[in-house]
């Protein structure tokens, strides 16, 4: 364990892509997650998410990267992420900026990426160049800022909360 974190020493320095994507969208939500609270294992969303994820793009294969995991990476490596989300939101396009990042750091020439919307049928896709890396590399730094801080960051406003996973924790009476 660190003194500073309450994390395991090996955990501190693993940014993954759900990290990522709790920090864009909560950061107190990824200070929990990062210390063992996972409420999502009980979301009917998270669920949905993951039926929606198993039944679409069904040919293609998980890349493991051992703290990230990737929907796939086609030929050429465009980075691909599907969301069972009916809107675009920063942290997906954030999460796909770190698999990037990732894939490079493992000798990978990354192109880019694409985020699917398969409810909506739509998708975004994702630049990478040096300014996407740049971002992508304060993002990580902030994530792993984050995840050592002693204490909780403040929560957001509870509008923004619906449909969180971590809500009753943050909100709860």
């Amino acid at each position: 364990m660190s003194p500073d974190s309450g994390l395991p020493a090996d955990d501190e320095s693993a940014v993954g892509g759900v990290h990522i994507k709790y920090l864009v969208h909560c950061p107190r939500q990824l200070w929990l997650y990062a210390r063992g609270y996972r409420p999502e294992q009980r979301s009917d969303l998270v669920a949905f998410g993951e039926v929606v994820d198993d039944t679409t793009f069904t040919r293609r294969r998980d890349v493991d990267l051992g703290e990230a995991k990737i929907d796939w990476v086609t030929t050429g490596a465009v980075v691909h992420e599907t969301k069972s989300s009916r809107a675009p939101a920063p942290g997906h396009t954030a999460q796909v900026r770190h698999y990037c990042l990732l894939l490079e750091r493992r000798g990978v020439n990354v192109r880019g990426g694409v985020v699917h919307y398969p409810l909506i049928r739509r998708t975004t896709d994702v630049a990478w160049d040096d300014d996407a890396r740049a971002e992508a590399e304060d993002t990580e730094a902030q994530a792993q800022a984050v995840i050592a801080a002693s204490t909780a960051p403040d929560r957001l406003l509870r509008g923004k909360c619906r449909g969180c996973s971590y809500l009753d924790y943050c909100w709860g009476d």
